[in-house]
């Protein structure tokens, strides 16, 4: 009975997230308000959009009560520009809203979960002082804004960079998702890391079983390494494709390098990177295809050597997981990269990058292998090793390691209950003080950032009529 009055009361949290769509953010805060719900706290989001046809079932299923709210006034972006300040101004938008509607207070939210955009924390605390803040950093914007080689972005840049350290402060808990994103944070900031405890909460994937789709193998069977990532420069996808060429013809017979990942042809880096990879496999003398839907897939001649699949859906992702030999994860300096958890959860050993997240999660000659992105030749010999060289033991012997290894420390469970002790120490412990810096000067830093410069884009697009690279605001 002791312990039960013991046991914590139940609370409501409220989550604030900008842009629900499907990405390895929106995951974790899917995955984060499914669990604590699970553990009996009542969980509202609010997203400033939300897409049915482009975002995860439980945001769209009824699991999740999701509302959209703060997307009648800003736009994402003002003529593809200006998409930090829009973003923040959008979250200004949501929080007013649902504050001053009796929306809000019927909630009564005991805890707010707030990620990606910390712009509006101190605003949060302002108009509800009773309520306790996490913010779950995955990774500094500062690093992520592209184009600061021109002096105009830079300025632009100035007030944000400053705002996103000053409005952290507003939090009671501050998380990230990974020891290495943790060094970063604690280097770009040392003086909120000197003040401020930074808490690591992996992020997790479903652990319970799944049901059984047909067990048929792909391709009749036909062996491959499968590479899943975004079709962005930075996850460095042309390294599996050298890797791929450097083994000899005896090597790679009857294998195939399987490129999947997501794609939109909207978005000009994913058309652009994706033909060029292309061009890189045909320059190394490998036989490429394209896939663009299922049948397609599923419908590959034998003798193509690199297949790149584009915009790869759940059901297909599940069946490449299930018959590939090797999960080669390319990115380097990744801030935590969930794909090799996923592999390792089904039993596909990971060869990553000895950099960043991967460190933390792969064990190097137990679930997989960590080797240099800069040494192709050094990936090439672990592919050798794992289509041609291992004995059936030791690759069972692989596989049920990466299983254990997730299920002991990366699921469901692990990751809510993690949340739920920070939540309850959150509610136990005195508030540290907020910033004292005005928002009215950063306000006015933010309006004349963005006032310079539009000023020096147009003084520059004057002289040169250039097209110059845009300013985002994007997390990965």
């Amino acid at each position: 009975m002791a312990g039960e009055q013991s046991k914590p009361a139940p609370k409501t949290i409220v989550f604030l997230h900008p842009d629900l769509g499907i990405g390895g953010a929106e995951r974790l805060v899917v995955d984060a308000a499914v669990g604590l719900q699970n553990l009996g706290h009542k969980v509202v989001i609010f997203t400033s959009h939300c897409d049915p046809k482009h975002c995860f079932d439980e945001a769209r299923d009824g699991t999740l009560d999701v509302r959209v709210r703060g997307d009648s006034i800003i736009p994402p972006s003002i003529l593809a520009r200006f998409s930090i300040l829009c973003a923040i101004l959008r979250q200004f938008h949501l929080i007013l809203q649902i504050h001053f509607s009796s929306e809000l207070r019927s909630i009564h939210p005991d805890a707010y979960f707030v990620d990606q955009l910390s712009a509006g924390l101190p605003l949060l605390r302002l108009l509800h002082p009773e309520g306790r803040i996490f913010f779950y950093c995955h990774f500094p914007d500062l690093l992520l804004a592209k184009g600061r080689q021109k002096w105009w972005k830079r300025a632009y840049r100035v007030p944000f960079d400053l705002w996103e350290q000053w409005s952290m402060s507003s939090a009671d808990a501050i998380a990230v998702n990974s020891d290495f994103t943790k060094s970063i944070v604690a280097k770009t900031w040392p003086d909120l890391a000197r003040r401020r405890d930074l808490i690591t909460v992996y992020p997790c994937v479903n652990t319970s079983p799944k049901s059984t789709t047909e067990d048929q193998p792909l391709w009749d069977g036909k062996k491959f390494v499968l590479s899943i990532n975004r079709f962005e420069r930075k996850k460095d996808i042309e390294l599996a494709i050298k890797a791929f060429a450097k083994l000899d013809e005896n090597q790679r017979k009857g294998v195939r390098l399987v490129l999947a990942g997501g794609y939109d042809n909207r978005v000009l880096e994913n058309v652009e990177y994706h033909k060029e990879l292309v061009q890189l496999a045909e320059s190394l003398g490998l036989s490429s295809m394209t896939a663009k839907t299922l049948p397609t897939a599923l419908q590959v001649p034998d003798d193509v050597q690199v297949l790149f699949l584009l915009s790869v859906p759940n059901l297909l992702k599940e069946m490449l997981l299930a018959s590939a030999r090797l999960l080669v994860y390319t990115p380097s300096n990744e801030h935590f990269g969930i794909v090799p958890l996923e592999a390792m959860l089904v039993g596909v050993p990971v060869l990553a990058a000895n950099t960043g997240g991967p460190r933390e999660t792969v064990v190097d000659g137990e679930t997989g292998w960590l080797r240099p992105p800069e040494e192709p030749g050094a990936w090439a010999e672990v592919m050798d090793r794992i289509l041609n060289q291992m004995s059936p033991t030791e690759a069972e012997q692989m596989s049920k390691a990466g299983i254990d290894r997730v299920k002991e420390n990366f699921g469901e469970l692990q990751m809510s209950q993690r949340l739920d002790y920070i939540f309850i120490e959150m509610a136990s412990k005195p508030r540290a003080s907020s910033p004292a810096i005005s928002f009215a000067v950063l306000a006015l830093a933010a309006i004349m950032g963005a006032l310079m410069a539009a000023a020096g884009l147009t003084m520059l697009r004057s002289r040169q009529g250039g097209t110059e690279e845009d300013v985002i605001w994007a997390e990965a």
